[in-house]
This record gives C-alpha cells, sequence and structure tokens, in this order.
C-alpha cells in the first residue's frame, strides 16, 4: 500500500505549519543525533529517500556533497522543495521509495529522515539499498520508535484535567500496519520491533555501526517546555549501517 497522505490538502496545509516544516533542520528534534552519524559528505554522492521539503538534500551539497537526489512520492513537498533550492546538482524524483531503481554502487550515502515506517518492504528496500551503495557506503535513517508505533492510538494516556499519565505499549510483537492519527485521520504507518529493524539490515549484509534513541537537544528543553514529555519515552528510532 502506498498511501500518499502528504498531497491530500488538509494533511499538507497542517504538515506545512509544523517547526521542522517551517525552520528547517535545527527545528527537528532528532536533528543533532542524526547529523552527527553522517559521515563526511565531501565529494560524495548522496540519495535522500523521503526527501520532504529537501532539508537534508541542501544540507549535503552545504557540506560539498557532488550530487544529491532526493526522493519523494509528494508532488506538493517536492513543489516546496524546488522552491526552496537553486543547486543544478540537486535532482527531486517523484516515486515511492518502494520503487526506485538506480544502478549498482551508484551512491557513497543514503539517508533517509522519518520515511521507512511508511514503507512496508524493508526488507527487499534493504537488499536494493545495499547493492546501491558502494562499497563502504553507509545507509542512515530515522523512523518513529518501536515503542511509538505499537498501538495505532500512538497518544499518551490522560487523566479527567488532560494531563499526561503515562504511555503505553501494546502489541509490540505484532507487526504490520498500524492506522494511526497524525495531523490528520488514517494514516498508514508499518510497525516493527527494534529487533526486525536490526536484523534485516544484517541480513541484506549490512554492518550496523550505530543504534540511537535520541532525546531533544538541551537548547531544546530549555526552550520548549512541552518537551520534557520526550524524555519519558523515545518517539524516534536512528541507525547508521555500512556496507561491508
Amino acid at each position: 500500500m502506498k498511501q500518499n497522505k502528504y498531497d491530500e490538502i488538509n494533511f499538507f496545509s497542517e504538515y506545512e505549519k509544523m517547526p521542522r516544516s517551517v525552520q528547517g533542520l535545527n527545528a527537528a528534534g532528532e536533528w543533532h543525533v542524526l547529523k552527527a552519524l553522517l559521515p563526511d559528505l565531501r565529494e560524495k554522492t548522496v540519495l535522500d529517500l523521503g526527501c520532504g521539503f529537501g532539508w537534508h538534500c541542501r544540507y549535503a551539497r552545504v557540506q560539498q556533497a557532488k550530487t544529491v537526489i532526493g526522493v519523494d512520492l509528494s508532488e506538493k513537498m517536492l513543489q516546496k522543495a524546488q522552491e526552496k533550492t537553486n543547486d543544478p546538482f540537486i535532482t527531486y524524483l517523484k516515486m515511492p521509495i518502494e520503487d526506485i531503481h538506480f544502478s549498482a554502487s551508484q551512491f557513497d550515502v543514503i539517508i533517509s529522515s522519518l520515511a521507512i515506517h511508511y514503507v512496508q518492504p524493508f526488507e527487499t528496500l534493504c537488499k536494493k539499498l545495499y547493492a546501491y551503495l558502494t562499497p563502504n557506503g553507509s545507509f542512515i535513517f530515522s523512523v518513529e520508535h518501536p515503542l511509538f508505533t505499537s498501538r495505532h492510538e500512538q497518544d499518551w494516556y490522560y487523566d479527567k484535567d488532560g494531563n499526561r499519565l503515562h504511555w503505553a505499549v501494546d502489541h509490540y510483537q505484532t507487526e504490520g500496519i498500524r492506522e494511526t492519527n497524525f495531523l490528520t485521520q488514517n494514516v498508514i504507518k508499518y510497525h516493527r520491533t527494534l529487533s526486525t529493524y536490526i536484523n534485516v539490515l544484517i541480513q541484506a549484509g549490512f554492518r550496523v555501526s550505530a543504534v540511537k534513541e535520541p532525546m531533544p537537544s538541551e537548547e531544546m528543553l530549555k526552550n520548549i517546555p512541552e518537551m520534557r514529555d520526550e524524555l519519558r519515552r523515545p518517539m524516534f528510532l536512528i541507525i547508521s549501517a555500512e556496507k561491508k
């Protein structure tokens, strides 16, 4: 199933208002951790899966990447990316992540930010990406944390006064579709366990070099009081892997 909520008017209008959509990478709570895992991008060929507004593509070029290709299913997202980009060495392609087809050893670095939990065939995707990477190439990606995606109701439990009591985890071992509410209703995501993410990468041939469950930066915790609730459960998972 290739759902494209981002081209729905109501969904996209809400997405545009999010801090990470307005302010870019520095407003993304997990960026400081993902950034630290990226290899030296100078003269590297880079693929960004689920590139959205193109923030990571433009960052790669600032870091002197040779060429960057950004892939996204959403026409509205890519239109915004094009509007924000003035660089002949960045190319945006409209297609589902599941349908990508590139040459063997075409990329030195593949990145993906909060997109792969929308993709069903993770095993097939990992095999593709392994083939597309050069020897010792890097694959770094973030997803919603499996503790976050385990239930259809991806929300806190509240008391009668609206205070957040706790974050429940249920049906963790049952992988598959979760129909959730994110900005609007009926958003399809795919829940996988932490061990599935890691073992599928290993089985595809990757060497897993880092697994991170990022917390908000000290600056965010200081300036955005509600961010302190993000210390109570992990919201994101970031994995860095290399082609052996």
